[in-house]
């Protein structure tokens, strides 16, 4: 969303519907992003009296909306509707359905999911990485993990992960290997984060609660192999990679994916390829050793992984973006 919003305010007058008026400083630090030309207004969708959130909302020419499920109405021209989350369920009556022109999903599996609910095709734009910002520098025995901390939404599995790496350790497959979990953590996820800081008491593993971008780059530079779970002993879709973002950060900077198979991520992964995709533990093992013993099928690996990576690019998500409000507006961007 903010990777739009400062796309689109470089040609238009973008504003942000948010409370915290420092939420653009704060941005812009954290992910290196042009938001200069961005505002910051009372966000009028949140415990506002309708005819507050009608008037005011009217007042604008197009209205994108990032959905936790719920569809908020708004009396904007033009409407535009994301759903971060393949939501099974989704309350969208028809005085809602025809406000909004379009319905944006993140993946193809997503799209599969919330199509039933909504009426209308969704139409699947992948976010966005910029394949510049990250770079492949000398690798090292080191397995790196990206995602939130969280035993609850979107979970990422990594006591998962910990065990399958603690497995491989005493079948002496992962021998002087190390593994870095990553992520965002919020305050109400400390329990979680403390359960997996014991669990880790000992071994070579490093945990990395909230560190920055640019820490977080130097981890996706040294790492050779990429570790993702979520998904694992899932069947509710909402709790499974909703397409991977942290994987094509991984791809573009060198490291080789083994990723589970579930969510958007066989989207990404052309198995045996560009990665590899597991569905048991032992699978995930069974790859990451089969990578660690063949240099030949490291390099293409990591080669192939790289190419792809660019198809994701930012350039190529803002021009869908550009066309698609050009096809709502009928005006050029």
């Amino acid at each position: 969303m903010l990777t739009l919003a400062g796309h689109w305010s470089k040609t238009h007058d973008v504003s942000i519907f948010w409370n915290d008026f420092t939420i653009i400083k704060k941005a812009q630090e954290r992910f290196q992003l042009d938001l200069s030309k961005v505002h910051v207004v009372p966000n009028i969708f949140q415990n506002e009296p309708l005819i507050t959130k009608l008037f005011s909302s009217s007042q604008y020419d197009l209205i994108f909306s990032l959905s936790d499920g719920s569809v908020p109405f708004s009396c904007a021209s033009k409407n535009i509707l994301l759903f971060q989350a393949p939501f099974l369920h989704i309350s969208y009556p028809l005085w809602k359905r025809m406000r909004y022109q379009a319905i944006i999903v993140y993946s193809e599996f997503a799209k599969r999911m919330i199509d039933p609910s909504v009426g209308k095709y969704a139409t699947v734009i992948y976010p966005p990485i910029d394949p510049m910002a990250f770079t492949s520098k000398k690798k090292t025995k080191t397995i790196l993990s990206v995602g939130r901390f969280s035993s609850f939404f979107q979970v990422k599995k990594q006591e998962v992960l910990i065990d399958i790496f603690c497995e491989g350790v005493k079948k002496d497959i992962l021998k002087n290997w190390s593994l870095v979990l990553a992520g965002g953590l919020l305050p109400s996820d400390k329990k979680y984060f403390e359960m997996l800081q014991v669990k880790t008491e000992g071994l070579p593993i490093e945990l990395l609660p909230n560190c920055s971008f640019e820490k977080l780059k130097e981890e996706y530079e040294r790492a050779s192999i990429y570790w993702h779970g979520a998904g694992y002993g899932e069947t509710n879709p909402e709790r499974m990679e909703h397409f991977g973002i942290t994987t094509v950060e991984a791809m573009a900077s060198g490291c080789i994916p083994i990723v589970y198979n579930a969510g958007g991520q066989p989207e990404i992964i052309d198995h045996g390829k560009n990665g590899y995709l597991w569905n048991t533990k032992e699978e995930c093992l069974k790859y990451t050793k089969n990578i660690i013993h063949s240099e030949k099928l490291r390099k293409e690996l990591q080669s192939q992984a790289e190419t792809t990576s660019q198809m994701f690019s930012s350039d190529n998500f803002y021009q869908r973006f550009d066309d698609l409000l050009h096809q709502i507006t009928n005006k050029q961007c």
